[in-house]
């Protein structure tokens, strides 16, 4: 667990993917990342339906020890945000689903889940942490490089992958 001086409500812990606090803060981001994107691209929110298919096609299984690992932050007892990571091998992870809910943001949780990302990926041996991301998610991208994150080449072909980081634990 992590906490902060500037923000002494911030705690981030690893939690089952299947825990349900998890479970509604992973719809909370897929909500959030479908909803801009659909917007972007065609001028309307996601539907409960399309949500469900995404989350189900989509699943976190893969956020699961010892393939990954699953954070959940929160600011005050309540569950606020999330991220994780799964590994990729040769001491590599990839970043994923690093969001933190609305009446957060600004207070320092985004900090807070890739400080415990990175201390849980070098426990496990990990050297290096990757990820992509949409051009769209400016926030996202500005945390990244607030944190030591470069651009590097595409690693992936995800449908949503349009840009590439990637920080040396090391």
């Amino acid at each position: 667990m992590t906490t902060s001086d500037k923000h002494p409500g911030w705690m981030v812990a690893p939690t089952r993917v299947q825990h349900s606090e998890a479970a509604a803060l992973l719809r909370d981001y897929y909500v959030d990342v479908a909803d801009r994107y659909r917007l972007l691209h065609l001028g309307r929110r996601s539907t409960p339906a399309e949500i469900d298919r995404e989350l189900t096609a989509d699943s976190a299984d893969d956020l699961i020890p010892p393939r990954g690992l699953l954070l959940l932050g929160r600011y005050d007892g309540e569950p606020a945000a999330c991220a994780g990571f799964r590994v990729l091998g040769n001491a590599v992870v990839e970043l994923t689903r690093v969001f933190v809910r609305q009446q957060w943001r600004g207070t320092g949780g985004g900090r807070h889940l890739l400080i415990a990302v990175e201390t849980a990926a070098s426990a496990l041996g990990a050297t290096q942490v990757v990820l992509d991301t949409r051009l769209d998610l400016v926030e996202a991208r500005a945390l990244y490089r607030r944190h030591g994150y470069a651009e590097i080449p595409a690693y992936s072909n995800g449908d949503y992958a349009e840009i590439w980081y990637g920080k040396s634990l090391s």
